[in-house]
């Protein structure tokens, strides 16, 4: 068997060397030794890595699908997605800055890009809270200032010293916890998740589990490990919401809208205009009627 493992191709040798690395290459896979368990834990953790940095590329993308096509962002709240995007911005650009292995925090730049893209769909299509006689009359008002804030924080986190990024670190683990509380106090409130996703919950929590093995066993940064605990505390408390409110709340969102009066212009009321016609007179009645006590003469002819 190792005869096979020692002469794999090119094609499938250089990527699996480049992941994780000659070591581990030359005792997991050319001598097949997998009682080695630092270089087994290090090619799970690899694995897992890649696996979740192609998970995130698309892990948002049915919750941009419902919301598109449902033309509503019921259920979703917007400063919940601001902070949560505002945390993967961070978790970025300190990763990116210590030089991280990209697998450990690559997918935080696939989400940022898809909570932005989220966060403006929230606000192009608002909740009756949100909605404003602009946006009435413009639902492209709030394109331009989104745009400029967001670049706005894109160039603060990209110049910013490593100290203050550090220091930006630790305040996701308040972001993460702030981000999450109004999505979930919004649920409890409406005992409905809306059009939240279930399949992004879903991917999100077992997201956060296996980033707290590849974090211990590629970076062992405790800033880091803490927000992916934080975090995966309370997606699992929005994933037991949606268990809990499964269903629920479509049916009233239906119910509402059909019973919004519809407006119509009111129909005048037409007064009823008798027209009397004089009855002609009878033939009989055309002469007058004789008078009592008169002698009528007629004449006789031959």
């Amino acid at each position: 068997m190792t005869s096979i493992t020692k002469n794999l191709p090119f094609f499938i040798r250089e990527p699996a060397v480049a992941i994780i690395g000659q070591k581990c290459y030359t005792t997991l896979i050319e001598n097949l030794e997998l009682g080695d368990v630092d270089c087994l834990k290090y090619a799970i953790s690899k694995g897992l890595g890649i696996g979740i940095v192609a998970g995130g590329a698309v892990m948002k993308v049915p919750q941009l699908l419902l919301i598109t096509r449902a033309r509503s962002a019921r259920g979703l709240n917007l400063t919940s997605y601001i902070l949560e995007t505002l945390a993967y911005a961070i978790n970025l650009a300190y990763s990116a800055r210590n030089a991280f292995p990209f697998s450990t925090y690559g997918e935080n730049l696939f989400l940022t890009i898809q909570n932005v893209a989220i966060t403006y769909l929230i606000l192009q299509y608002p909740t009756p809270t949100l909605t404003s006689a602009t946006t009435a009359r413009n639902p492209h008002a709030h394109l331009l200032p989104f745009t400029a804030a967001t670049l706005l924080v894109g160039l603060v986190l990209l110049f910013s010293p490593a100290k203050m990024l550090a220091i930006l670190q630790v305040s996701t683990l308040p972001i993460a916890l702030f981000s999450k509380l109004p999505q979930i106090a919004q649920n409890q409130k409406a005992r409905s998740t809306g059009q939240l996703s279930a399949v992004a919950v879903g991917a999100q929590t077992l997201g956060c589990l296996a980033r707290l093995f590849t974090t211990a066993t590629e970076v062992d940064d405790i800033l880091v490990a803490g927000s992916f605990v934080l975090a995966l505390l309370l997606n699992l408390v929005v994933a037991a919401q949606m268990v809990l409110f499964w269903g629920q709340g479509v049916g009233s969102e239906k119910a509402r809208v059909a019973e919004k009066p519809f407006l119509t212009t009111p129909t005048p009321i037409r007064e009823k205009v008798e027209i009397q016609v004089p009855q002609p007179l009878s033939p009989r009645t055309t002469s007058p009627a004789p008078q009592s006590g008169t002698r009528r003469w007629a004449r006789k002819i031959d």
